[in-house]
């Protein structure tokens, strides 16, 4: 290669390194001399030799517990890391999707990757404690609900969007508020009850708290509907975390003969194809993942780089999109 170039290989390495100082004619040789031969340079090879590859790693954590990495009508992960891939690429870096390199079934390659972006990590975190153990870059959306140790990590806001949910209610004249929550232990479930039963403590209500696991669905919806109005004192609103058992429960509520919002006004925590498309569409949380995405890129990338850059503005907590399940007047 370098022969052929007419340079030495030391100028052929800067050239693709972007290390030392190459003149442009002699670059633009170089490069066309590669094409040519058909040279790839092996940046594998050579992000290891100069401990950096131009890789971040993505681990969505909820994914785990899904029943597919597609669930069907959820598209905030598809937004989430399509966000975070094009961030990525504006830093010079690209994005790697991976599942939890912990587990024995992740590819050798997970831990191919400059730094880590995890999402939603759950409590006692093997990932985190791995990467914490070995040195290695990282930064969670959301905190591991049992460490106190570590700040590389994006505050959501998880409490006060919930406050902002339940005084939407509040305002909307429901009088008896139930929480339908997932049994992942995150800081979206963890934070989220905490926020809903301090609420109803000040309110002096009885908290009234369905577990459904995220992989139930709307099917979880409809199981927690049947708990929470067998009751002789039922709710008449229903904040629901996941837009998929906001959608069974809404379905549910329906086939009891209830009305919607009559009778009981439902939210949903997590805006989905299930809660717009419903009937009557349902108001829900957009937890607004590309800002988020964007966020935690840039924190990331400038803690690998030691810059500064600005990170994207805006509220992370995400915004109330009210729509015909709950009263507007």
């Amino acid at each position: 290669m370098a022969r052929h170039a007419g340079v030495s290989t030391t100028t052929v390495s800067h050239t693709f390194s972007g290390k030392g100082v190459v003149a442009a004619a002699t670059r633009e040789r170089v490069r066309a001399t590669a094409k040519s031969l058909g040279y790839r340079p092996d940046v594998v090879a050579r992000g290891l030799r100069s401990n950096r590859l131009g890789i971040l790693a993505l681990v969505l954590r909820p994914l785990e517990t899904l029943d597919s990495s597609l669930p069907e009508g959820v598209d905030y992960f598809l937004r989430f890391a399509g966000s975070a891939a094009l961030a990525a690429m504006d830093f010079g870096y690209g994005l790697m999707l991976v599942s939890d390199p912990t587990r024995e079934e992740s590819p050798a390659a997970a831990l191919a990757c400059d730094g880590f972006l995890i999402t939603e990590p759950v409590t006692d975190d093997p990932l985190i404690e791995m990467l914490l153990g070995e040195g290695v870059p990282f930064l969670s959306v959301g905190k591991d609900p049992a460490r106190a140790a570590y700040d590389n990590w994006i505050d959501t806001d998880t409490e006060l969007m919930t406050d902002l949910v339940l005084q939407h209610l509040d305002d909307a004249g429901a009088t008896r508020v139930a929480l339908v929550a997932g049994t992942d232990p995150n800081s979206w479930n963890l934070g989220a009850e905490a926020a809903y039963r301090a609420w109803a403590e000040a309110r002096d209500q009885d908290p009234l708290v369905a577990h459904r696991p995220e992989t139930t669905g709307e099917s979880g919806g409809r199981e927690a509907a049947d708990e929470l109005f067998d009751r002789s004192d039922p709710p008449d609103a229903v904040y629901c975390l996941t837009g998929r058992h906001a959608a069974g429960v809404l379905a549910r509520v329906r086939e009891r003969g209830l009305d919607i919002p009559g009778d009981v006004q439902i939210v949903g925590g997590s805006d989905s194809e299930h809660t717009r498309s419903a009937t009557p569409p349902i108001t829900s949380v957009d937890l607004q993942p590309e800002l988020l995405a964007r966020v935690a890129v840039t924190q990331l990338v400038n803690r690998l780089d030691d810059l500064d850059r600005p990170v994207p503005p805006g509220k992370l907590h995400g915004r109330l999109i009210v729509r015909n399940s709950t009263r507007t007047s």
